[in-house]
């Protein structure tokens, strides 16, 4: 198995998602960031996870992390939420957006905010005041999620 799927398997083991994996460099230091979300929904919107889940989950993530190292070096293990606006960069990301706002770049410069209704194949399906939208997955150029304050 792939470092990828035992940590998939570690957060479904607690009752969560994994959402993304990624290694950044801020402030001279390496990061290994686990991103993880509820697959539980509560009117409408995607339930929050509390901070005992992700505490719970980094010392699970640690021993496995001790073998099988993400980076060659030191780093630091960081689990937590991927925020309420984050970047979507895979079909997944995507897929577990339904129903939110997004703020996408697609085709030649189009911009389009609206809300995800539906992933069918590489098809994004968004509704807006303006209609219905389809953009497929590649002509994406850029996209986030957005939060209307």
């Amino acid at each position: 198995m792939s470092l990828h799927s035992d940590i998939e398997s570690i957060v479904k083991s607690v009752g969560l998602e994994l959402y993304d994996t990624v290694i950044v460099n801020e402030f001279d230091e390496t990061i290994f960031r686990v991103s993880v979300i509820s697959p539980e929904f509560e009117d409408g919107k995607r339930k929050s996870v509390n901070l005992d889940s992700y505490v719970e989950l980094s010392h699970l993530l640690s021993p496995l992390l001790d073998v099988t190292s993400p980076v060659s070096g030191e780093y630091r293990l960081e689990v937590g939420s991927p925020g309420i606006e984050r970047k979507l960069t895979t079909l997944a990301h995507f897929k577990k957006s339904i129903g939110e706002d997004i703020a996408l770049v697609h085709g030649e410069k189009e911009k389009l905010r609206a809300k995800l209704k539906e992933v069918d194949g590489n098809t994004l399906v968004f509704e807006n005041s303006d209609g219905m939208h389809e953009v497929d997955f590649n002509d994406v150029k850029k996209a986030k999620t957005y939060f209307e304050w």
